[in-house]
């Protein structure tokens, strides 16, 4: 009952809380009784209180392990805002330098600290075991113990020699091991290796019930994700991505669009890293662009979505890292983008490793695609995967495949088939290879077991691969097939498979919905497919065009070609600055000649009660526009064409086609240099001149016209780069 008053005090008086959280209570009485604890608790269950609070209490220092800096550093500010004392707690890494570690270590040692954050790095010097070894240690908390097994999805050797330094340090010190995702195989690792089998076990249910799981198709994914936050301003998101390059790309191309965002990686320094982390804390940024580097220990609990551009290497990372969404019990929306194009570049990134690591990483690697590809609730198989059965009802339309329309098959007759056949071949092999089977796939491994002459070899062609995907999903869902991850994903059959086959029962199985292929990066910023060109409003930007060519005594063309009209009647551009956006228009171009063209369609717009597809109008950066620019640099040096081209590796035809695109946007070029070594003078003028009096920009017309004996191809492709440039830009 003493323990009890003292807790609550405690919770009130450092933390300002009334109540504990789940089983907090139980986890914090547990580790004051020194008795090692196991706590899986989901990121917001509010895992920390579960060693702080202890820590405070005890008598000592508390070692807690922790693997980022960022986390550290976050943790041990809050702690000492609620304790009014900076002594209170300290961290222990790379980061300080001698002064900063002598003053942790003479806090320690005085007493006054009550909670130590350490690197695991740090905790295997031997200077600071030693250190270590003066004090007197209340416990330790492995944070992030997921760490500690190949099977979890952020492994660190330096997690595995954890349990040999705290032997090191003292005798008899209880240790409580903290993570928020872990399967019962990287469970089982954790407890075997920190030696604490016997530790109590506190687990709680990994279901969000606020968050809503989406998984989408990459496909224009810049457009959907600007899209996305467009419709939602003002809120807090995290954006992840594989690569730094992609994280810079995805930064620049928000921040273009008018979104407060910033990229955090390992590759920035770490005062620019934690600048980037306050100004989200502070509300200054709404979007951090990250690879996963960022998030640990940000205890922001208003994130209202996640995004991941790139689908995760696993569900442990997709798990944690969507955990980071409405921490607060509000609103939180996790969306994914999946394609093959991504699998196959994370398949790649293992091919160098060692056969063992390849193995696990290719096992891990499958549940995400399985997931991915999966039509049943997203919900159902997140929690399956962690060893929690979920009745998919309890789901409440919290995900897109709960909300969406779905295809039911008959399974019963083909289930029992495909249980029948695993119990024949002894259990041995894993989902791809029965799929194999059913649909007559003859590889190397199918040819020497000989199961191509199995009668059910190729029996299931006609269904479809999609169909016995399903199948075999949904059999590990609803426990008829356990996948052995010991042994490389084999399929065993359960209790309920075996009484399946001998009394079946009907079963309704859903079936996949096929995930569209996706584009290439390159379309990313492509209009829209689906959208219809208002024909009207085109007839209309044309006769201005003419209207004002007249006036300036210039070719329709050299105003705005016909791909940039076409796209301001898809876009409906009515400012200067949604203009520039469009192709070929640049802000050469719409400074000289916008100013009527987007009044007009501004008064079309109100006239015909048009819903402008704004949010479909993404800025993107200028592809290769750092080689566009040193383009133009060197023109201005008055570089020959040829000397360009070789010094950037290209062709010549490749810099003509970049220079014409750098006209035909707007841009100013002064090619005389050039062009009078190659052309003379008269001929110049007659070019030219053809030019003013065309209404047609086409080459090939210019040389039918000109004549081919006289002119070459390439000599009126420059003259109209030089009549471009100098009367329309």
């Amino acid at each position: 009952m003493e323990i009890k008053k003292s807790l609550f005090d405690n919770l009130q008086n450092f933390f300002g809380f009334d109540n504990f959280k789940g089983e907090q209570e139980a986890i914090i009485t547990n580790i004051l009784q020194r008795k090692d604890t196991f706590v899986i608790m989901p990121t917001g269950g509010g895992k920390s209180i579960c060693y702080q609070l202890p820590a405070l209490m005890s008598e000592g220092t508390a070692i807690v392990i922790s693997p980022l800096i960022a986390l550290m550093k976050n943790q041990v500010d809050q702690l000492r805002a609620f304790g009014g004392t900076d002594s209170i707690a300290h961290f222990l890494n790379s980061s300080l330098n001698k002064t900063d570690t002598a003053k942790v270590k003479q806090d320690v040692l005085s007493g006054e600290t009550k909670l130590l954050y350490v690197a695991p790095e740090s905790l295997t010097k031997q200077e600071n075991i030693d250190f270590l070894r003066l004090i007197k240690v209340s416990f330790v908390a492995v944070d992030e113990a997921h760490c500690i097994s190949e099977w979890g999805h952020d492994f660190r050797p330096e997690y595995r020699k954890i349990r040999q330094v705290i032997n090191n340090i003292g005798e008899n010190i209880p240790i409580i091991a903290l993570t928020a995702t872990a399967t019962p195989k990287v469970q089982q690792d954790i407890q075997k290796n920190l030696q604490m089998t016997d530790a109590t076990l506190f687990k709680s249910s990994f279901n969000r019930p606020n968050l809503f799981y989406d998984v989408r198709a990459k496909k224009n994914v810049l457009k959907e994700i600007v899209k996305f936050i467009k419709g939602n301003t003002g809120k807090s998101g995290i954006i992840y991505c594989l690569s730094r390059k992609k994280v810079e790309e995805v930064a620049e191309v928000l921040s273009l669009n008018g979104i407060k965002a910033l990229p955090y990686h390992a590759g920035l320094d770490a005062k620019m890293r934690a600048d980037t982390q306050d100004k989200f804390l502070m509300e200054d940024v709404d979007v951090i662009v990250a690879t996963i580097a960022f998030g640990m220990g940000i205890d922001k609990p208003d994130v209202r979505y996640v995004i991941h551009h790139d689908i995760p290497k696993s569900m442990e990372g997709y798990y944690q890292e969507t955990g980071r969404a409405g921490r607060d019990g509000g609103e939180g929306y996790c969306l994914a983008f999946y394609s093959e194009k991504d699998i196959e570049k994370l398949t790649k990134f293992m091919k160098d490793k060692p056969v063992s690591e390849r193995e696990i990483g290719t096992q891990i690697l499958k549940e995400v695609i399985d997931y991915s590809e999966s039509a049943v609730c997203r919900r159902k198989q997140i929690l399956h995967y962690f060893g929690e059965n979920f009745n998919e009802a309890g789901c409440n339309g919290m995900c897109d495949n709960s909300a969406h329309q779905k295809t039911y098959f008959d399974a019963t007759e083909k289930l029992q088939c495909t249980l029948r056949l695993i119990e024949q071949l002894g259990e041995k092999f894993d989902d791809q290879h029965i799929i194999n089977i059913m649909m007559g796939v003859e590889n190397s491994q199918i040819t020497s077991y000989e199961h191509n002459k199995l009668p059910e070899f190729c029996s299931g062609k006609a269904d479809g691969e999609i169909l016995w995907k399903s199948l075999l999903r949904q059999a590990l869902l609803d426990n008829y097939l356990i996948k052995d991850t010991d042994s490389y994903g084999l399929l065993r059959l359960s209790k309920s498979g075996r009484s399946f086959i001998e009394a079946p029962h009907t079963v309704k199985f859903i079936m996949n919905r096929p995930m569209e292929a996706a584009d290439d990066d390159s379309d990313e910023n492509a209009p829209s497919a689906t959208s219809s060109l208002d024909t009207q409003l085109l007839q209309m930007l044309k006769d201005l065009r003419k209207k004002i060519s007249k006036q300036k005594n210039l070719p329709p063309f050299v105003i705005f070609q016909d791909p940039s009209l076409e796209e301001m009647c898809n876009h409906y551009p009515v400012t200067i600055d949604e203009l520039k956006q469009i192709q070929g228009v640049g802000a050469g171009k719409a400074l000289k000649f916008g100013a009527p063209f987007i009044e007009l369609i501004k008064k079309y717009v109100e006239e015909n009660d048009i819903d402008r597809p704004v949010d479909l109008v993404i800025k993107s950066q200028a592809n290769k526009s750092a080689l566009k620019v040193s383009i133009i640099q060197n023109i201005d040096r008055q570089i020959a064409l040829e000397d360009i081209a070789s010094s950037k590796g290209i062709t010549y035809e490749d810099i003509i086609r970049e220079v014409e695109s750098i006209v035909n946007s707007g841009t100013k070029l002064n090619l005389n240099y050039y062009i009078d070594e190659m052309i003379d003078e008269d001929r110049q003028d007659e070019v030219f001149d053809y030019f003013r009096g065309s209404e047609q920009d086409s080459i090939d017309i210019a040389l039918k016209e000109l004549g081919s004996d006289d002119y070459t191809r390439e000599e009126i492709q420059l003259m109209r780069i030089k009549f471009l440039s100098e009367l329309g830009n």
